[in-house]
């Protein structure tokens, strides 16, 4: 990575307009997401994220997928903004899938059962420090991104469509591709009643 981590953290941010453009090549983005995949930490060393890598025809598969499932339930007079959204996410490069293997986690709670209930939570925060790798690793690079949750109303086809182990649970989804807009202003609350120090 050229910047310094701290830089990174900062410039991450949510991009929704993005192109069927990427700023680095396929091999680089399959390794970003390889590395994140295997350098993640995870409760236990579990290593329960999994991810699956949608580009070209595949990535523009989801997103069709994601529309007509939408269709089937927003009523028709409101489907606009809905249809805008999709397709703002079709019109990017590629798209990251979030997923945690539910079988590792059950495997966790038989054996630890102490920390039964803790499991399942764990997962979450793994995979979120999964996505937010990945996530700045592609913002790192000149890529744009945003994370999506369609699930569960997409997690049947997706299943389906590419053959998904049916452990797997999808998290998230997260549409990449060369950025056509700047982000938006953020707003960021003070610090005071968000971090305590004690010395």
């Amino acid at each position: 990575m050229s910047k310094n981590f701290m830089t990174a953290v900062k410039e991450r941010r949510t991009r929704y307009a993005l192109s069927k453009e990427s700023t680095i090549s396929d091999a680089q983005i399959e390794e970003i997401v390889k590395q994140a995949a295997e350098y993640a930490p995870t409760a236990f060393n579990s290593q329960g994220g999994r991810i699956v890598l949608l580009l070209g025809e595949q990535h523009d598969k989801l997103w069709d997928m994601t529309m007509e499932t939408l269709r089937k339930i927003v009523p028709a007079e409101n489907f606009a903004p809905t249809k805008e959204k999709i397709n703002s996410f079709r019109n990017g490069y590629g798209t990251v899938l979030f997923f945690e293997d539910q079988s590792v986690v059950k495997g966790l709670q038989e054996k630890f059962g102490l920390y039964a209930e803790n499991f399942p939570i764990w997962s979450l925060e793994s995979s979120g420090l999964l996505q937010y790798i990945v996530w700045t690793a592609l913002d790192e690079a000149g890529l744009g991104a945003s994370l999506q949750h369609y699930n569960p109303l997409i997690d049947a086809e997706v299943q389906k469509t590419w053959n998904i182990p049916s452990d797997w649970k999808l998290l998230g989804q997260m549409p990449f591709g060369k950025p056509t807009a700047p982000a938006a202003e953020k707003q960021y609350l003070t610090l005071d009643n968000r971090v305590k120090i004690f010395k």
